[in-house]
């Protein structure tokens, strides 16, 4: 049964009390706010013939923060209620000390909508996903003999949050988030392999469980686990490389961008600090972060500080032109909010987090691109990753790769890692195609414990020098 409108202004929290509380912790404050929201989410998985498991979770909460300088006071709750926000009060007020500060002006506002609020877990009967479920495990075994075990997940989940300003001003926000994965282990002659495919966004499960759009995903996952089948061991080497369209993009949002959030810069702990308006990748590469984008998983209406999301150019032609910022990182470094202050929950303080990270195509024929590889490899699917922010040193390990020689594509290649250095990187990139392309809308970032839902998207990218691992003699 659908919830009733989330209003904790109206009820828990009366607003006017709530408004003097908060205006008592941030008093002498630069900047604070009461964050309320309620989640609900919900997942299916349907693994080896059967409904493995079925959860639902729902939490409701709220965090006030006051900030002084680089000092940030927090306290949460679970308990939404005008006692609970009195306790909470006394413990962020400890960061503010004597005051002093002058009270930050409010986000602007915006009449703008990426996403509709419908409730995306009502927007289908719970016997509809568990049928779904069932014909995408029986049309992925019919798809191949080979085919052993099918997994699918289905998953939908609404967040819904108010933001209170100590200036009265009040920001509310309701965002939907779908996805639908599906995992495919195929055997011959004794090898077990897999492919996985998935997407999803802040969009109804209308889409998701609509026959034409499941029955594509199963494919991809039964391509994958096909192609892994035939694949060998990696070569080993510095070599030249091909990075696919899409999600390989996930390469550009670890080992750059998070080197280009603002905090890491305002700490001189990025690679790419002190490094403004100089040339940091090659001509022709812009990156941008915009959580503008219609309907995409890393977009947002408004931040997690009431910020307007936006479209933030991060490097121009190759030269570095901007951060991603929250609203304290951005006024310690004099400069204004990008729209990019995250958290997870209300449990959790905001920070600089990225959205939807891309680097625009260039002019290139993506098959001539490849076609200029002597020896290297055609890296179109990643995994996982590990990045060090302070050097940007990667490694990434790629689950579809090709060898290339000569320009020819050879076999596909399995353990391949590739390993390098996010400012190198850049400047070895040679060639951007023609085809850029979102990811499908799967993915998930992680820093200082918290995890928010992100994007990305790139062409093919020709890159020289980098190093690939691999286990081939």
């Amino acid at each position: 049964m659908p919830q009733d409108p989330f209003r904790p202004f109206e009820a828990a929290l009366p607003r006017d009390e709530a408004l003097a509380v908060l205006q008592k912790a941030t008093a002498g404050a630069e900047d604070g706010e009461l964050f309320v929201e309620r989640r609900k989410s919900e997942a299916l998985v349907f693994d080896d013939g059967r409904l493995r498991s079925a959860s639902y979770d729902a939490s409701e909460g709220f965090g006030l923060r006051a900030v002084q300088g680089e000092v940030a006071g927090y306290a949460h709750s679970t308990e939404v209620s005008v006692p609970a926000l009195k306790r909470a009060s006394e413990t962020a007020r400890l960061a503010v000390g004597d005051g002093g500060g002058t009270l930050a002006e409010a986000p602007r506002a915006t009449n703008t909508r990426l996403y509709g609020d419908d409730d995306p877990i009502e927007s289908a009967a719970f016997p509809v996903k568990i049928e779904t479920l069932r014909e995408i495990d029986a049309f992925a075994r019919d798809l191949d003999p080979r085919v052993v075990q099918v997994s699918a997940t289905l998953a939908a989940s609404l967040q819904e949050v108010e933001i209170l300003r100590p200036d009265g001003v009040l920001v509310r926000d309701v965002r939907p988030m779908t996805r639908l994965n599906v995992s495919v282990i195929v055997e011959q002659n004794g090898r077990r392999e897999s492919g996985t495919a998935g997407g999803g966004g802040r969009v109804g499960l209308d889409g998701l469980i609509d026959p034409a759009d499941w029955q594509a995903k199963a494919k991809e996952a039964l391509r994958i686990a096909l192609v892994n089948l035939e694949a060998v061991p990696a070569p080993a080497g510095v070599m030249e490389v091909a990075l696919g369209p899409g999600w390989p993009g996930i390469l550009l949002h670890e080992a750059i961008g998070h080197g280009l959030e603002g905090d890491f810069n305002r700490k001189k702990s990025s690679a790419f600090a002190g490094l403004m308006g100089q040339r940091i990748a090659s001509r022709g590469v812009t990156v941008l972060d915009d959580g503008t984008l219609p309907d995409r998983r890393g977009s947002i209406t408004v931040d997690d500080e009431g910020t307007p999301s936006s479209r933030t150019v991060l490097i121009e032609d190759g030269i570095l032109t901007g951060f991603m910022q929250d609203r304290q990182n951005a006024r310690l470094m004099g400069t204004v909010s990008t729209g990019n202050g995250r958290r997870q929950s209300f449990a959790h303080k905001p920070m600089p987090r990225m959205t939807n990270t891309v680097m625009l195509g260039g002019d290139a024929d993506p098959a001539e691109l490849v076609a200029e590889i002597k020896d290297g490899i055609w890296a179109v699917g990643f995994g996982g990753g590990q990045v060090d922010i302070t050097n940007g040193k990667f490694v990434f390990s790629c689950t579809e790769a090709y060898r290339v020689q000569n320009g020819k594509i050879g076999a596909p290649v399995k353990g391949a890692t590739l390993i390098g250095d996010g400012p190198s990187a850049l400047m070895r990139i040679r060639g951007l195609g023609n085809d850029m392309a979102l990811d499908p809308g799967m993915g998930n970032c992680g820093k200082n414990g918290q995890w928010v839902p992100v994007g990305v998207g790139q062409p093919t990218v020709l890159m020289d020098g980098l190093t690939v691992g691999g286990s081939a003699a």
